[in-house]
Formats: C-alpha cells, sequence, structure tokens
C-alpha cells in the first residue's frame, strides 16, 4: 500500500532568475520534493513558461531583465490565479517585501537564506499561508509587519509605462523596445516623455535613477543612446 507521502504529488514548480547558476542550485535543491518544469532567465521567458506550463507555484527574483518579477507577477496573478509566487532575493527591503506580498506573493525570503528556508516558504504556500523571512520581519507577527510597512510611493505609472521605462533604463533603443512590446517606435517615444513629465523628470539619467531606486532595474543600466 503506497503511503500518504507517495501518494501527495509533488508541486509543481518554475523558477526564474537571471542567474544560471543560482538557477542550478535552486533546482538541486528542491527536485527531491517538486517537479521542476521549467526555468527562465527574464521576466517575458517567465511569462510565456508559465503560461505553457501552469505551475503550482512560481519562484522568482525581484530584479530580472525584461520585465521585472513584480511586474511579471502582476501580470500573470490575473491570468494564472490559482498559482503561488514565492519571490526569492537579495533584496532586504522591508517597504517592497511588504508590497510583494499585497501584490498576492504567498511567500518573500532571501537567497542567502533559501537553503534553511525555501522548503518551508513551499510548504506554506501549498497550505494557503504566507510566508516573510525573520530576517526581513524581525520575528514581527505577519499582520503587524505587513501594517508598519510603507505604503507604495504615490506616483503611479502605468503597467506599459513601466515596462517602457525598465526596457529604456536597461539600455534598449526605442526601436529594440517597440519590437520587444510588439508597438510602433513613435508610441515608445510617446510613452517615454509622458512618463517623464508625470514624474517631473528633466534627464534620461534621472529615469534611470527612478527605474533603480523603485527596483524595475540593478544599478549600472542607462538610457543615454535610447534615442
Amino acid at each position: 500500500m503506497q503511503s500518504n507521502a507517495e501518494m501527495t504529488p509533488r508541486p509543481r514548480v518554475v523558477l526564474a532568475d537571471d542567474h544560471t547558476m543560482l538557477l542550478d542550485a535552486f533546482r538541486r535543491l528542491l527536485e527531491p520534493q517538486c517537479e521542476i518544469v521549467g526555468t527562465a532567465g527574464d521576466g517575458r521567458a517567465l511569462i510565456e513558461l508559465a503560461l505553457n506550463t501552469n505551475p503550482d507555484i512560481i519562484i522568482l527574483d525581484i530584479s530580472m531583465p525584461r520585465l521585472n518579477g513584480m511586474d511579471a507577477c502582476a501580470q500573470l496573478r490575473d491570468k494564472l490565479p490559482s498559482v503561488k509566487f514565492i519571490f526569492l532575493t537579495v533584496n532586504e527591503d522591508a517597504d517592497l517585501a511588504a508590497a510583494a506580498i499585497e501584490l498576492g506573493a504567498s511567500g518573500y525570503l532571501l537567497k542567502n537564506s533559501a537553503s534553511a528556508e525555501l522548503t518551508l516558504a513551499i510548504e506554506s504556500a501549498i497550505s494557503g499561508r504566507t510566508y516573510v523571512t525573520p530576517l526581513i520581519t524581525g520575528g514581527r507577527p505577519l499582520d503587524v509587519f505587513l501594517a508598519e510597512a510603507a505604503k507604495p510611493d504615490a506616483e503611479k505609472l502605468t503597467v506599459r509605462q513601466r515596462e517602457v521605462l525598465q526596457l529604456l533604463a536597461e539600455g534598449k533603443l526605442m526601436k529594440e523596445v517597440a519590437d520587444i512590446l510588439h508597438i510602433s517606435a513613435r508610441t515608445i517615444a510617446f510613452h517615454k516623455y509622458a512618463i517623464m513629465e508625470h514624474l517631473g523628470i528633466k534627464t534620461s539619467a534621472e529615469l534611470v535613477q527612478y527605474a533603480v531606486k523603485h527596483h524595475l532595474v540593478n544599478p549600472g543600466g542607462g538610457i543615454d543612446n535610447a534615442r
């Protein structure tokens, strides 16, 4: 007779991170108890993979090229409402962790504690609970942590504006951004200048600074050539 453990199907998991070595490490860590149905190296590849595989859980980084993890989560949440999202990142920003949970994520933990906490976060997600690493909550109950966290910036951009801003801040030309988003370069130019006007930003360098501050790109991006 099969045991309950043997009869319970393993959760189907997608991993998303732009560091191949980390993807391999997380795969090895999880394979004994999970079925890894695919890996993705950027946010847009993640969306395509998730829609094709319909996993139970998506484990993803915040900072990923072409589309950051927060925006990828927001897009997939509406299309795959039953999927659980667990953010695995180096970013220790408590406000960002709170924003991820408010977005609908089931977990937020740090890469340096993944070996000790990732399985626990997956079990919590499957059980319908939310897990945020104590390294960020400081041991506070989740409801207290979320209540004390700062609310997101009031300077809201549309989903499309955030997509355009991230791609430009990564240094892509307007035509390249247009090809990725399947819209015209003229529309990209319109979005860029609408963003600058909305945020009160005068230069491309300030746009990059905004994108870095709001975790759309990692430090070091640039749009000096995105004309």
